[in-house]
């Protein structure tokens, strides 16, 4: 198993309420990852200070010249305020963990995302770069 972790930040030129609002739908993914092809809510549990949302999303992997359909889970934590964080759990033993901020800015909202990505070594370069 490897393990990586990456921060990458964007500025948005949206109100931090308007980009958590779009960001914790992750059916918007679809518009924003060219790898998503399908995302299907499955679950919510609300927990007293916000809620833990679940999907079952589809990718489409490029392998060479060909395409690989692949499903996996992904759960989002999203409080009422504050960070959201997130867990993705994929086949063979990758996994995705993030936290995400939306800082106000001048100009609107900085997103920061903090991700841990674990997985196996044969996958783990692809991995990190499409996460």
């Amino acid at each position: 198993m490897a393990r990586a972790e990456r921060t990458v930040s964007e500025e948005i030129p949206a109100p931090p309420d308007a980009v958590r609002d779009f960001y914790v739908d992750l059916e918007n993914i679809k518009r924003i990852h060219p790898l998503v092809v399908a995302v299907r809510a499955t679950d919510r549990k609300e927990t007293g200070v916000g809620y833990v949302q679940s999907y079952r999303v589809q990718d489409r992997i490029p392998l060479g010249p060909l395409h690989l359909r692949i499903s996996y889970v992904a759960r989002l934590q999203v409080p009422e305020v504050g960070d959201v964080t997130a867990d993705a759990f994929q086949f063979p033993r990758v996994r995705l963990h993030t936290r995400v901020s939306f800082e106000p800015i001048e100009t609107g909202t900085r997103i920061t995302e903090h991700m841990r990505i674990d997985a196996p070594r044969a996958l783990a370069a692809m991995t990190v770069r499409e996460a």
